[in-house]
């Protein structure tokens, strides 16, 4: 029976030594049939071992081709069984490395097994108890599922923001660069046309210097002939005045 015990998985939770199948069968038959003397005990015993199998249900598995049932134990928990509880509970959270704080799941697994224990305790001094206990231990199951999908559904939002995030810096980046490139092309541009400016600036200068260059030769070309013209006309009109003195 040792070597079968071995291939079970070790719980916090105490369990009965693995049967048969076949042999559990026959054990529970042999057991309903032989109830006479202590019938009232005998149903007290099946209610409590019942409830404990819907709160705890037997564990089955397959060695050598048989199937095996474990299920769980009805023996009264003593107080030396709460102080090995508390020590094995110690035991395999350092064994299995789980972490102090923040979220675990190895110990949260072996608090599972610690809270199903102690739900077993009371279960076999009080049925009562123990249903009410279980209801605990569902609401609890419930509220950290529920937790846990609320982190799980903040976590994917958080990446999702934090992705939009990073492809919003890229096409700000590319869109402050494109707007850079375009600040030194429209530079470049307004360096051309004020350069292009001065040159037509200094040509026209150059073209109204040199108009009014030519305006004042001509002025003075006119000055210069009118003077030559008046002279011609007072020679010519002196020989005249003369003959009619």
């Amino acid at each position: 029976m040792a070597s079968i015990t071995g291939q079970v998985t070790q719980s916090l939770v105490k369990y009965d030594n693995p049967v048969l199948l076949t042999t559990a069968k026959d054990k529970k038959a042999a057991t309903t049939k032989g109830k006479t003397g202590s019938a009232s005990d005998a149903k007290s015993q099946a209610q409590t071992e019942e409830i404990l199998n819907s709160i705890l249900p037997p564990r089955e598995f397959d060695q050598n081709g048989q199937k095996w049932i474990q299920k769980v134990s009805a023996t009264p928990a003593t107080r030396q069984d709460v102080e090995a509880l508390n020590e094995a509970l110690d035991r395999a959270l350092i064994q299995r490395q789980a972490r102090e704080t923040g979220i675990c799941p190895i110990r949260e697994q072996l608090y599972d097994e610690c809270f199903d224990e102690l739900i077993r305790h009371v279960t076999i001094s009080c049925a009562e108890r123990g249903m009410l206990l279980l209801r605990v231990r569902e609401e609890l199951r419930m509220r950290v599922s529920a937790y846990q999908t609320l982190y799980e559904s903040s976590v994917s939002f958080g990446l999702r923001k934090a992705l939009q995030a990073e492809l919003g810096r890229t096409e700000q980046e590319e869109k402050i660069s494109h707007l850079l490139q375009e600040k030194k092309d429209l530079e470049k541009e307004v360096a051309k046309l004020k350069a292009r400016l001065e040159s037509v600036e200094k040509k026209e200068a150059e073209r109204r210097a040199l108009d009014e260059k030519k305006h004042t030769e001509e002025i003075q070309y006119l000055q210069h002939h009118n003077q030559q013209l008046k002279a011609q006309l007072v020679q010519a009109l002196g020989p005249q005045k003369k003959e009619k003195q």
